[in-house]
């Protein structure tokens, strides 16, 4: 792309975020909603909300602001799903997205340790270098929604012993500090929260004994730290990514070289990402699989 045509492209997206400006205003959530729900995420977060392929202009778009990013997809398929399910069942649920952490200042860092450190190392009613925390979080929303990006399932050897501070990705360190964040969530009996099974990555990226790691991870996170009738819910994706393989699958995937979701993926499994977020908010997650599926 030569350079007046780059320039025409950003003033073009310029002026798409300032007259859109009054119509995002509308989506602000508010307490009078039957149920306000917050999506925190990054960029595999953002292709499962929108559901759709991402083109070169979504990429330049995402690097002025989130926002403008957002606004060019047409129809986002998370909001789309809730929006539908309130106009067949008369409901009233809000759903928001919100980069969490933001780059600056804290850093595109999203991993166990850093919801530890935001959430319970630093846990109060101030935000912690400009990150809420659960204390503000759960004024605004009933249900939170986090997420790993796909770094974490690089996961490496256990040292010589644990540390809950240490942000070496270990299992042995994820599993302190899943439990001390276990800990502090059931602080907040009436908020309920939905946290994905860790993303994982394509074969080209992930050496065979980090893979290995991240399934154990994930077994140990459904099967031991997961518990029933609380009010910490999952939704699967590592199971939709690798469907019982170790890495996500190149097909799934935007491109063998690349772990972040493809546009067809994206798009079915946002659907049942919406199932499960309504079945939470609806019937503590009974009545669906961790995937989404519909029980029958």
């Amino acid at each position: 792309m030569n350079i007046r045509l780059f320039s025409f492209v950003l003033g073009l997206m310029f002026l798409i975020l300032i007259s859109c400006n009054k119509k995002q205003e509308t989506t602000i959530t508010t307490k009078s909603s039957d149920m306000n729900i917050v999506f925190l995420h990054h960029s595999t977060g953002s292709y499962i909300w929108n559901g759709t392929k991402r083109t070169f202009f979504h990429k330049v778009a995402s690097r002025i602001s989130d926002r403008l990013s957002d606004m060019m997809t047409k129809s986002p398929r998370i909001p789309f799903h809730i929006q539908a399910h309130n106009a067949e069942h008369n409901t009233d649920y809000r759903i928001t997205e919100l980069p969490f952490p933001k780059k600056s200042p804290y850093g595109w860092n999203n991993y166990p340790y850093d919801y530890y450190n935001i959430w319970v190392k630093n846990a109060g009613i101030k935000p912690y270098m400009e990150e809420p925390t659960l204390e503000m979080l759960t004024q605004d929303y009933q249900t939170i929604i986090f997420k790993h990006c796909y770094p974490a399932s690089n996961i490496q050897p256990d040292q010589d012993s644990a540390d809950i501070n240490s942000d070496v990705r270990t299992l042995a360190n994820y599993k302190l500090q899943y439990n001390a964040l276990k800990k502090k969530l059931h602080e907040f009996p009436d908020t309920k929260f939905i946290l994905f099974t860790g993303a994982v990555q394509v074969q080209y990226y992930l050496p065979e004994d980090e893979a290995k790691r991240a399934k154990a991870f994930y077994d140990w996170t459904i099967n031991e730290w997961n518990e029933e009738d609380d009010n910490i819910y999952l939704w699967d994706l590592y199971a939709l990514q690798t469907e019982g393989g170790l890495y996500f699958k190149d097909d799934y995937a935007l491109t063998p070289y690349n772990s972040h979701p493809g546009g067809d993926f994206s798009k079915r499994v946002s659907r049942l990402f919406a199932n499960r977020i309504i079945d939470v908010v609806e019937n503590d997650g009974k009545k669906t699989t961790l995937t989404g599926e519909i029980l029958q």
